[in-house]
């Protein structure tokens, strides 16, 4: 029973100090990493800020087309100075003055997007008072409602409402897009940090068998078995190993903070990547993947929107040649007295009616000019965009077709791997028995190192080309829905 008890208590004694040991030591996988860049790192509040700002610009652009309530006036007006008074016969004296002049004017207005007017409504009152004379005036527009038209010239409201829908809708998706391509750095530093471990592993176990190896042949030499010169190779050969783990934590010291510094990590815990799948439970149609791009990307969008602003740099071109004019009308009530009531009591009618014009009469083929650049700008958009179009289109091809291969690829380093492994383990056997000399040894333990490496940068161009496939279509295979964020 005594002897039960100290088995159970050093068992629960190793059990803390394992715990101990690796309380430490934060255990993250590829999708962890990838859901943390695009949370905390600085790109990923970057994109967020980005994304509000082009709210923000949505928000006033949507604000043109509301009402508009606007107060302006000056007030006070005081003003003491001297003025220029004409004399009865003819000669000019300057006179002191004292005077307030001041003025109100609340005004609504509504644009028309479709026409480009405005309809507009104001009340008005201005107050006069002379202090020299001790005399006050009042004059008001009690109410007075109006119309301004632009004649044959650019309306500005009217393309907005094409242009700038696009462009918000744009935006929507380049903040997918950001993440997206926060997911393609992500696994980037994740595998730069996952090699660096894989070859710290590497390097330590070559040391170790290097040096069990080295007292088998020490063995080998008392015995008289093996040169001196085999002796001097394996202790060459420790010396190199030594060398590689003093590099190999470097690069893995390097790697470690690449990485917490982009996916935002404030912990100081060490970090242990686990490997990530092997394989995707996904199928890819080149076709289906098209589709998905040109619907979901803020590329095909961007295709449309570059030559409707085209389309309207012409129409700013013509609008802004030949006749500009303004047709404005204005009714309404106005009146002035002595106090502010009787502004208000009979108001005599207001109208105002006026056409302003300009008509370029010689500008020496200056409209006709901006009108042509702005066409044959508007035809090589097009061309662009056409060809902006194909290479879109061929990059999604190759994307495919490299993600295909990558998962042919990735099998293949695979079976390396374990072949090489298994060929390193019976190079090793045979050395120990005799069998095999030790620069054999040193090339299976090369080409097992080899193998173990491919098969990282494997699983590295694998888990790269499926993240760079969601960012070319914006669409998960593996749930078959697109990729949205909130």
């Amino acid at each position: 029973m005594k002897i039960k008890f100290i088995l159970v208590l050093l068992f629960f004694v190793s059990y803390l100090y394992g715990i101990a040991q690796t309380s430490d030591t934060m255990m993250l996988t590829l999708h962890e990493v990838v859901a943390m860049a695009k949370s905390k790192s600085i790109d990923s509040k970057q994109a967020t800020t980005r994304k509000e700002t082009k709210y923000w610009e949505w928000k006033t652009y949507k604000s043109n087309y509301q009402p508009q309530l606007s107060l302006s006036g000056n007030l006070p007006g005081y003003s003491k100075t001297f003025r220029e008074v004409l004399q009865p016969n003819g000669t000019i004296e300057f006179q002191p003055v004292r005077y307030n002049n001041s003025a109100l004017n609340l005004a609504i207005s509504q644009t028309i997007a479709k026409t480009g007017g405005t309809v507009f409504g104001t009340t008005q009152m201005q107050r006069f008072d002379d202090f020299d004379r001790h005399t006050t005036l009042y004059n008001g527009v009690p109410y007075a409602i109006g119309y301004a038209q632009p004649l044959w010239r650019y309306n500005p409201l009217n393309w907005d409402k094409k242009v700038e829908p696009l462009k918000f809708e744009e935006s929507k998706q380049v903040y997918i897009e950001s993440l997206e391509e926060i997911s393609i750095s992500a696994c980037s530093y994740f595998f730069e940090l996952l090699l660096a471990q894989v070859n710290l592993q590497i390097a330590e176990t070559y040391l170790v068998n290097t040096e069990n190896i080295l007292r088998i042949a020490n063995v080998k030499f008392d015995m008289g078995k093996i040169s001196r010169n085999e002796i001097l190779q394996l202790n060459l050969e420790q010396v190199k190993a030594q060398k590689a783990v003093g590099i190999a934590k470097r690069d893995m010291e390097i790697s470690t903070l690449n990485l917490r510094s982009y996916i935002g990590l404030q912990s100081t815990d060490k970090i242990s990547l686990s490997l990530p799948e092997a394989k995707i439970n996904m199928t890819v149609d080149t076709a289906r993947v098209v589709a998905e791009a040109y619907e979901n990307r803020s590329d095909a969008i961007g295709f449309i929107r570059r030559i409707t602003e085209a389309k309207r740099d012409v129409a700013k071109a013509k609008g802004e040649n030949g006749l500009n004019a303004t047709l404005t009308a204005r009714v309404g009530f106005s009146k002035s007295a002595q106090t502010i009531g009787k502004v208000y009591e009979s108001p005599l009618n207001q109208q105002v009616f006026q056409l302003e014009f300009e008509i370029p009469i010689l500008d020496w083929g200056r409209s006709k000019s901006r009108t042509k650049t702005a066409e044959a700008i508007q035809q090589l958009t097009e061309y662009a965009v056409e060809q902006d179009k194909q290479n879109f289109t061929q990059q999604i091809y190759t994307q495919v077709t490299l993600f295909d291969m990558m998962k042919d690829q990735l099998l293949l380093t695979a079976r390396a791997d374990s072949i090489a492994s298994e060929k390193y383990q019976i190079a090793k056997d045979r050395y120990v028995l005799g069998n095999l000399g030790i620069t054999d040894l040193s090339i299976a333990f090369q080409e097992n190192d080899q193998a173990k490496q491919d098969y990282i940068y494997a699983l590295r161009d694998f888990w790269g080309a499926y993240y760079q496939l969601r960012y070319l279509s914006l669409y998960d295979f593996e749930r078959n829905q697109k990729i949205t964020y909130q």
